[in-house]
C-alpha cells in the first residue's frame, strides 16, 4: 500500500509538471529557450482537430486543447511576447515533423520568434494557446479582445461570437 502512494505522488508530480510547462510562457522571452524542449515537449507536436462547441471542427493540440490566432500578428511574424505570452502560450514546433490528423500538412509550418524559439504556424500565422482553457475542449479564448480567434481544419480563423447557442463558454 505504501508502494501504491508513492507510485500516485509521482504521478501526480510528473502530470502537475506537464501542465505548468503548457500553459505558461518559459522558454519564450525568459533566456530558458531549450528548458522546455528537453523537458515536456515531445520530439514532434501534434495537432489534431476536434468538435469544439459551436465552432464545428477546429484545431487542437495533441492534448486537446484549443489553438489560436492572434490578429496583431502578420503571416510568419509573432506580436504576442511578455504579458502576452504568460496569457497565450505559443505552440512550440517541437523538434521533428509535426504529427497531423485531419489537417493539410500544407498549411502547417513554422515561424521563428524574436527570442530564435520556433513557434508552429497555421497559413503562416502562429498559433497558441489560452492558459484559461484547462481542459480539452475549452475555448474560453474565442473572440477575447476581438483579436484571439479558434482555428477550422481549413487553417481559417472562426469568428463566431462565444454563447451565441449556449456553448458554456460565454462571457
Amino acid at each position: 500500500m505504501k508502494r501504491l502512494g508513492s507510485v500516485i505522488a509521482a504521478s501526480v508530480l510528473g502530470l502537475a509538471g506537464l501542465t505548468a510547462c503548457g500553459g505558461n510562457d518559459s522558454g519564450y522571452g525568459s533566456g530558458s529557450g531549450s528548458a522546455p524542449a528537453a523537458s515536456a515537449a515531445p520530439a514532434a507536436v501534434k495537432l489534431t482537430v476536434a468538435e469544439v462547441g459551436d465552432y464545428g471542427k477546429i484545431v487542437v493540440d495533441g492534448k486537446g486543447r484549443t489553438v489560436y490566432v492572434f490578429d496583431k500578428d502578420t503571416s510568419g511574424t509573432s506580436n504576442c511576447s511578455g504579458d502576452c505570452l504568460a496569457k497565450w502560450p505559443a505552440v512550440a514546433a517541437g523538434a521533428g515533423t509535426p504529427q497531423l490528423d485531419g489537417i493539410d500538412a500544407s498549411l502547417v509550418s513554422t515561424v521563428t520568434r524574436s527570442d530564435g524559439t520556433k513557434q508552429l504556424a497555421i497559413k503562416g500565422m502562429p498559433l497558441y494557446l489560452f492558459a484559461s482553457d484547462s481542459q480539452p475542449g475549452e475555448a474560453k479564448g474565442q473572440a477575447v479582445g476581438g483579436v484571439w480567434w479558434v482555428v477550422g481544419a481549413d487553417g481559417q480563423k472562426i469568428t463566431t461570437k462565444p454563447g451565441a447557442s449556449g456553448n458554456g463558454y460565454g462571457y
